[in-house]
């Protein structure tokens, strides 16, 4: 049953509540260094000095191996299993560009056998919409300023739209990930030329919105134009706690001087249960999630418990970042983490993590991509316990 905007909250197609509960599928079709173990570089920058290492078809088998193997049916019957509804799909533009539509499909039809809602998230667009490697970009941002990116990314939307107009598993479309521009208004510009390009093929499906700088922004949207969309919203904050870049500092405690608690994590997502009431707009969290520094002790993710009992007080939805990840140090790590140090991780260096293929691919290849299956990760129980 399709899901839509009603009222301000998003119901099923009886008009009951629907709250959106679930997990990024990070890392799986748009790359990230980190959730490799590695470097945080584009994904185009390691595919071509994959290519430039091993050959064409390395990098062609690479590309092949890991979207059938990081991600499999498993995975979704899993996410089923832990009582979630949901998946956020980020996806690179590039994946449409090399015949790739077909992930989105499959992944699309397993989140309908196993009663997952999928919200496609264009993750990396044309042109790159902020500078960083989860745009896949080289420090570029184009995309508000550049008529052919914008050209481009507008008619991807088109395609999505008609290749799944009638599909109910499908949530919504999460139109792009953390724009960060000085302006708002060719962020706001474009998010209207595109709602509207979609609506003239599909008008059943949510359409999400991001807010601005990293998708924490979202005053500038305004008051809703179109009866069906939802806002988006990504939570990290205090970010030196919640991405392990201080390692000494406790939650519930002192950071940097202002002292950090369920009440200040309230305080802060106030400005967004406004927003909500104001505009009657639903709001999505479409990511927050933590470093989990050590997977045994329950206080570490006592920001995530309360962070939790506050979007289930305000009635946001969410998805957590993210299913599963190579356990380090730093960064938002995964439900299921990859604890192993073989020759492809490298934790002590020089190199670490992704850009040992280079040298590895073509001799350990079926060893590399054994290590990606799910089953040789590990299930962080305490974890799961909270997101339940």
């Amino acid at each position: 049953m399709f899901l839509k905007v009603n009222n301000g909250k998003i119901v099923n197609s009886s008009g009951r509540p629907v709250v959106l509960r679930g997990l990024n599928l990070g890392g799986w079709l748009m790359m990230e260094g980190y959730i490799l173990g590695g470097r945080n570089i584009a994904e185009r920058q390691f595919k071509k000095n994959l290519a430039q290492k091993q050959g064409k078809q390395a990098r062609r088998d690479f590309t092949r191996f890991w979207r059938d193997t990081f991600i499999q049916e498993e995975d979704f019957k899993a996410i089923g299993r832990m009582g979630l509804n949901c998946v956020r799909l980020p996806f690179n533009y590039r994946l449409i560009e090399e015949g790739g539509l077909e992930y989105l499909k499959k992944a699309v039809e397993r989140c309908k056998k196993y009663g997952l809602w999928c919200i496609l998230d264009l993750h990396a667009a044309p042109g790159s919409q902020n500078q960083d490697w989860h745009s896949d970009s080289l420090g570029e941002t184009l995309l508000w300023k550049d008529k052919k990116s914008q050209d481009k990314f507008i008619k991807i939307w088109q395609l999505l739209s008609r290749a799944f107009k009638d599909e109910e598993a499908v949530a919504g479309y999460n139109i792009v990930n953390e724009p960060v521009w000085d302006k708002t208004r060719p962020i706001l510009e474009l998010y209207k030329k595109t709602v509207s390009a979609i609506r003239e093929i599909d008008r059943k499906h949510i359409i999400f919105l991001e807010g601005n700088c990293w998708s924490q922004d979202i005053e500038f949207l305004g008051p809703p134009w179109d009866d069906n969309l939802v806002y988006s919203v990504h939570f990290y904050g205090p970010l030196e706690f919640t991405f392990g870049f201080v390692r000494d500092l406790k939650y519930p405690g002192d950071i940097f001087g202002e002292y950090w608690s369920k009440a200040k994590l309230k305080e802060i997502l106030k400005k967004y249960k406004r927003l909500q009431k104001l505009w009657n707009v639903p709001i999505y969290f479409g990511e927050f999630g933590q470093n989990s520094r050590c997977p045994s002790c329950y206080r570490e993710f006592q920001w995530t418990a309360d962070v939790l009992d506050i979007f289930k007080e305000f009635g946001f939805h969410w998805t957590y970042w993210t299913y599963k990840c190579v356990a380090q140090a730093t960064f938002p790590d995964g439900v299921y983490q990859y604890q192993a140090n073989p020759a492809w991780i490298c934790r002590q260096g020089p190199v670490y993590g992704w850009e040992n293929f280079y040298t590895l691919w073509n001799k350990q290849k079926l060893d590399i991509v054994r290590s990606w299956q799910t089953s040789n990760f590990t299930l962080n129980k305490a974890l799961l316990s909270i997101l339940r």
